[in-house]
């Protein structure tokens, strides 16, 4: 088989980053352009992040979407463990591939449909939309990647480590506390993170989900775009790309983590 020169898998692949991330460093830098003018460059300058301090609407979004991402994020983690651990330590118990399945719909639903379905739900109910009902959205979106996360490090882990600890005298809820939760602790960590950063940047469903009062940070900036980009948009765009790098790499960090208990 012939196999390509290495100059054109060189070429190919500075491309390819080339196309993803161009735009990106594109809005950095001119999120340090002096101009008004968001394609011209003015000078280096840092007063459109000094502006987003003085802007009463972003920084209430800003507020509003931390909060929505902590509290939704530490729902879907102990929802996501919990489902986590019966696909991996129950067994084959009777609807096991239907519990399976309705964990994972998430992850292949299109946000729309989930998004419209939660809106009917809400209303048929009759649940005045707001901040309550974006975390609810937003949990149960979120709660299958870390299921998928936990599940992935319970299945990878010798039984032996918790069987060991029952044949010592734990009891099975000691097992789980002691052995089993510090084993996926890092799994844990990283799930809530991705958690969070899945609901930090979500624009689709909190569309659906919100009321009035509860416009998080995406929302705000898509209904600003609308009207034109303004280097503002930039500054605070780059501001939630540094936020989500930094989740990012916390997440990379804690999955990289060696799993560990004690009985």
């Amino acid at each position: 088989m012939r196999r390509e020169p290495r100059a054109f898998r060189a070429a190919a692949l500075l491309f390819g980053f080339a196309f993803l991330y161009a735009p990106i460093a594109l809005l950095v830098i001119y999120s340090f352009n002096a101009s008004r003018l968001v394609t011209v460059w003015g000078g280096f300058s840092v007063r459109w992040y000094g502006a987003l301090l003085n802007d009463e609407r972003i920084v209430e979004s800003a507020w509003i979407s931390l909060r929505v991402a902590l509290v939704s994020a530490a729902l879907a983690t102990a929802l996501g463990t919990c489902a986590a651990i019966a696909l991996a330590r129950f067994g084959r118990f009777r609807g096991r591939g239907l519990f399976a399945a309705m964990t994972m719909a998430p992850l292949v639903m299109p946000e729309v449909v989930a998004g419209l379905s939660l809106l009917l739900l809400f209303v048929a109910l009759d649940v005045p939309r707001g901040f309550w009902t974006i975390v609810l959205a937003h949990a149960s979106m979120t709660m299958c990647f870390v299921a998928v996360v936990v599940r992935e490090r319970l299945e990878g882990v010798d039984r032996s480590i918790e069987e060991a600890a029952g044949d010592l005298g734990a009891s099975p809820g000691q097992t789980l506390w002691r052995v089993t939760l510090p084993i996926a602790l890092p799994s844990i960590v990283a799930g809530y993170v991705l958690a969070f950063t899945l609901s930090l940047d979500d624009v689709v469903i909190a569309s659906f989900a919100s009321g009035p009062g509860s416009t998080t940070l995406p929302m705000r900036i898509y209904s600003a775009v609308r009207l034109g980009v303004s280097p503002e948009i930039n500054a605070v765009s780059t501001a939630m790309i540094v936020l989500v790098a930094i989740c990012l790499g916390i997440y990379g960090l804690a999955r990289a983590a060696p799993a560990g208990g004690r009985v």
